[in-house]
C-alpha cells in the first residue's frame, strides 16, 4: 500500500511539473512573440515586468524574476509550499523560454497596421496558458499570487479589486511608458479583455451544458427516449398549483450536442412543458 502511495505521489509530481513546464513556455512564447515586440503589456505582474524591459532594453525574462520570486515565496511560505514551489518553476520556465527565443534570435511578429492581431494573439495563446495553470493549481502569476496572500491575512476582505488595480495600473504605467500613445494602452485593455475571455472559457465553457426540466404526463415513454441516448435522468413526483393535476418532473443535464436530438424528442409530446438554463460545468458520466 505504501508503494503504490509512493508511486501515486510521484505520478503527481511529474505531472505537476509537466503542467508548470507547458504552462510556462505557452505563456512565454505569447509575450515573446506578440506583445513585446509590439510595445503594449500584459497584465499584472507581467505587464510591470514588460514596461521595464522596454525601458531599459534587457530580456522581459530577467524582469519576471525579479518581479515575481518575493511574491511566489512569500505564497510559500504563509498559503501553501506546494503552491509557491509551483508558481517558482513556472515563473521559472516562462523565463527561461523568453531569454533562450531571444538568445536564437527566433521570428516574432512585429507589426505597424495590424496590431490588433497581435492583441488578440496575445491573448489568445496566453489565455490558455494561464487556464491549464489556474485549472490544476488554482494559480497563474503574480495577481493571483498577491490575491492569495491577502487573503490569507484578511480573509474577510473581498480580493476582486486586487486584480483590477494591478491592472488599471499597468494601463496607466504603459501610457507614460510607451510615450503617452493611446494606441498601447488600448491593446493592453484588449490584450487583458481576450486573455480573461479564453481563461472563463477554458476553464467552464468547455465543460458547460444545459439543465433541462420536463413537466409531462408521458414521464416513462421520454424517459426511455433520454436513456437511449445514454442520458442521466432523474424523475419527481410534482403536483401543477393551476391544474391541480399529478404530473411527472423529469430532469436531465447534457451536453450542448445533445439539445438538438432532445428537443426532437419532446416534439413528439406537445403537452409537456419545459425549461432549460445553462449550467456553468458538468462533471462525470452516466452508464446505464
Amino acid at each position: 500500500m505504501k508503494k503504490e502511495n509512493v508511486n501515486k505521489n510521484i505520478k503527481t509530481i511529474l505531472f505537476d511539473l509537466f503542467i508548470c513546464l507547458i504552462s510556462g513556455i505557452i505563456v512565454g512564447f505569447a509575450y515573446y512573440l506578440f506583445s513585446t515586440p509590439n510595445d503594449f503589456a500584459p497584465g499584472g505582474v507581467s505587464g510591470i515586468a514588460s514596461i521595464l524591459s522596454y525601458l531599459s532594453g534587457w530580456n522581459m525574462g530577467y524582469f519576471m524574476i525579479i518581479c515575481n520570486t518575493p511574491i511566489f515565496i512569500l505564497v510559500c511560505i504563509f498559503v501553501s509550499k506546494k503552491t509557491g514551489i509551483m508558481l517558482l518553476i513556472y515563473m521559472g520556465v516562462q523565463s527561461l523560454t523568453l531569454i533562450i527565443l531571444e538568445l536564437i534570435n527566433c521570428p516574432v511578429y512585429k507589426t505597424t497596421n495590424n496590431i490588433i492581431f497581435a492583441c488578440i494573439g496575445a491573448g489568445i495563446v496566453s489565455g490558455f496558458g494561464f487556464s491549464i495553470m489556474l485549472r490544476r493549481f488554482g494559480a497563474s502569476g503574480g495577481t493571483y499570487a498577491i490575491s492569495s496572500l491577502i487573503k490569507h491575512f484578511k480573509p474577510e476582505k473581498n480580493i476582486a479589486y486586487v486584480s483590477f488595480i494591478l491592472d488599471a495600473s499597468v494601463v496607466i504605467i504603459a501610457y507614460f511608458a510607451y510615450g503617452r500613445k493611446f494606441e498601447n494602452c488600448i491593446c493592453t485593455l484588449i490584450n487583458l479583455f481576450i486573455a480573461n475571455v479564453v481563461v472563463d472559457y477554458m476553464l467552464a465553457g468547455l465543460k458547460s451544458g444545459y439543465k433541462m426540466e420536463i413537466i409531462t404526463k408521458n414521464p416513462d415513454e421520454i424517459v426511455e427516449k433520454l436513456l437511449s441516448k445514454r442520458l442521466g435522468v432523474t424523475e419527481f413526483n410534482v403536483k401543477g398549483m393551476y391544474t391541480r393535476e399529478d404530473k411527472f418532473q423529469i430532469e436531465c443535464i447534457f451536453r450542448k450536442r445533445h439539445l438538438g436530438e432532445i428537443l426532437r424528442i419532446l416534439k413528439e409530446y406537445p403537452d409537456t412543458f419545459v425549461s432549460l438554463s445553462q449550467v456553468k460545468e458538468v462533471i462525470g458520466y452516466f452508464e446505464r
